[in-house]
C-alpha cells in the first residue's frame, strides 16, 4: 500500500508540474497570475539566475509545452543555400545591444556583407561609435548605458533582476533601448544626414524590440547571439540552474517569460504609439515564439554542436573574429619586457566591471608569483588597480589580437 501511495503521489507531482508549465501559454491568464504561477515553480535567486527542480523520474516529453514547432521536434535538415550573387544590394540594420564582446563579432559580420556590396548601418550604444566608424561601417546611436547594463549583468549575472532594487535601473535601459531601434531603421545618418532605410534587420536577443520593429517595417529579420536562446532538451538555458535534463527545455521557457512579464507593458506601449501595431498576449510577442525567424549563434560547432532538435532555421555558425592589429607597432618597453623573460600569460576582463579592482589585481599578481609566471593585465571596463610586481606589464592600451608571444589567454 505505501509503495502505491508513493506512485500516486510521484505521479499526481509530475501531473500538477506539467499542468502549470502548460499555463505559462494561457492568454486566459493575467499577467499577475502568471507571476504567481512563476512564482511557484521558479525562484530568481540573489545573483539573478533562475532556479526550478524538476523530480528525477519526469521524461523530457512531458514537459515539452507551448506551441509545437521546428524547435520541437528533431528536423530533418533542408537545404537553405541561396547563390548570394543573386541578392540585390540592400541597406541592413544590424541592432546590437551589449559590451563590446557583443559588438565586435557584429563588425566583422558587417564588412563582409559590405564585400558582398551591401550598405551596412550598425546601431549600438554612443560609447562604440569611433571602434565602428573606424571599421567602415555606418553607426547609429542606440539607448542605453553599456557600462550600466555591463555592471548589472555582472551584479545579477544575467538580465532578470534579482531584487526590487535592480528593477528600476533595468526597466530605464531598456525602455531607452526599444525606443530607440526604431528611428535606428529609418532615420537618416545623424552626422551626414543620408537618409537610410533598412532592408534588412539583423539582431540580437537583448534588442528586445527587434522583432516589432521589423514586423512594423514589414522586413526579414534575422537574429544572432553568442549564448544558446532557442528552447533544446540538450542543455538549459544560460540563465537558469536546473540539474534535471528534464527540466532544460522548459528553463527557456520560463526565463522567457519572466522577461516577456517585465517588458510586456514596454513593448506594448512602443506598438501602440511608435510603430502603429496592436498589443501582443505573450505567445505572440515572447522573444522566441517565431519559429520562422533565422537565428545563428556565434560559437563554433566543434565546441558545442547544433542540437538534434533546433530546426533548419537554426545553425551554429562558428566564431567572427575582427583583426584588429594589423598595423600595430608595441611600444619599445613592452618589446623589451617581453624579451626579458618567459611568455606571459594575457589576462584580461574586457568590457566586464570589476566590484573591487584592486583586490582582484592582487589575487592576479599573487597567482603569477605562486605559479612563477609573468602575465599582462589590461585593465578594461574592470579598472584594474596599478601593478609594481616586476611579473606584471599592467596597460588598458593591449587586446590580445596583438600579442602573438603569449603563453595562453585568460578572458572574462
Amino acid at each position: 500500500p505505501k509503495l502505491e501511495k508513493s506512485k500516486t503521489e510521484a505521479q499526481r507531482h509530475r501531473n500538477i508540474l506539467a499542468e502549470e508549465a502548460a499555463q505559462i501559454f494561457d492568454n486566459k491568464l493575467s499577467a499577475q497570475q502568471k507571476r504567481k504561477l512563476l512564482n511557484r515553480i521558479a525562484t530568481v535567486k540573489d545573483d539573478g539566475t533562475v532556479e526550478f527542480e524538476v523530480p528525477g523520474d519526469v521524461e523530457p516529453h512531458a514537459l515539452v509545452v507551448g506551441p509545437r514547432d521546428a524547435h520541437t521536434e528533431a528536423a530533418e535538415e533542408e537545404s537553405l543555400e541561396t547563390d548570394i550573387q543573386c541578392i540585390p544590394p540592400l541597406q541592413i540594420v544590424m541592432l546590437i545591444v551589449g559590451t563590446r564582446g557583443d559588438v565586435q563579432p557584429f563588425i566583422a559580420i558587417g564588412k563582409r556583407l559590405q564585400e558582398y556590396g551591401h550598405r551596412v548601418r550598425l546601431a549600438t550604444h554612443s560609447n562604440f561609435k569611433e571602434f565602428v566608424l573606424t571599421a567602415g561601417l555606418e553607426f547609429y546611436p542606440l539607448g542605453g548605458d553599456p557600462k550600466v547594463l555591463a555592471g548589472y549583468m555582472v551584479k545579477n549575472k544575467g538580465f532578470l533582476p534579482s531584487g526590487p532594487s535592480e528593477i528600476p535601473t533595468q526597466r530605464h535601459q531598456i525602455k531607452e533601448i526599444i525606443y530607440s531601434l526604431l528611428p535606428a531603421c529609418k532615420e537618416p545618418d545623424p552626422d551626414s544626414g543620408v537618409p537610410f532605410k533598412a532592408d534588412a534587420i539583423i539582431a540580437n536577443p537583448p534588442a528586445y524590440g527587434h522583432t516589432h520593429v521589423a514586423e512594423s517595417l514589414q522586413v526579414p529579420l534575422h537574429i544572432f547571439f553568442t549564448m544558446p536562446w532557442t528552447p533544446t532538451s540538450e542543455f538549459p538555458h544560460p540563465l537558469s540552474r536546473v540539474k534535471q535534463p528534464a527540466g532544460y527545455r522548459l528553463s527557456y521557457q520560463i526565463v522567457d517569460s519572466l522577461i516577456w512579464l517585465g517588458i510586456r507593458d514596454m513593448i506594448n506601449d512602443v506598438r501602440k504609439k511608435k510603430l502603429k501595431l496592436r498589443p501582443v498576449t505573450y505567445l505572440s510577442g515572447s522573444q522566441a515564439s517565431d519559429s520562422d525567424v533565422p537565428h545563428g549563434y556565434i560559437w563554433s560547432p566543434h565546441l558545442v554542436p547544433k542540437p538534434k532538435d533546433w530546426g533548419p532555421k537554426i545553425d551554429v555558425v562558428g566564431f567572427c573574429f575582427l583583426d584588429l592589429a594589423t598595423n600595430y607597432e608595441p611600444p619599445e618597453t613592452l618589446i623589451k619586457w617581453l624579451e626579458a623573460g618567459t611568455k606571459p600569460i594575457y589576462i584580461g576582463f574586457g568590457s566586464l566591471p570589476v566590484q573591487e579592482p584592486e583586490k582582484m589585481t592582487q589575487i592576479i599578481v599573487d597567482a603569477l608569483e605562486k605559479t612563477g609566471q609573468r602575465g599582462i593585465i589590461n585593465k578594461g571596463w574592470g579598472g584594474l588597480g596599478n601593478c609594481s610586481s616586476w611579473r606584471c606589464w599592467n596597460n588598458s592600451c593591449w587586446s590580445q589580437s596583438r600579442l602573438p608571444n603569449n603563453h595562453c589567454t585568460i578572458l572574462w
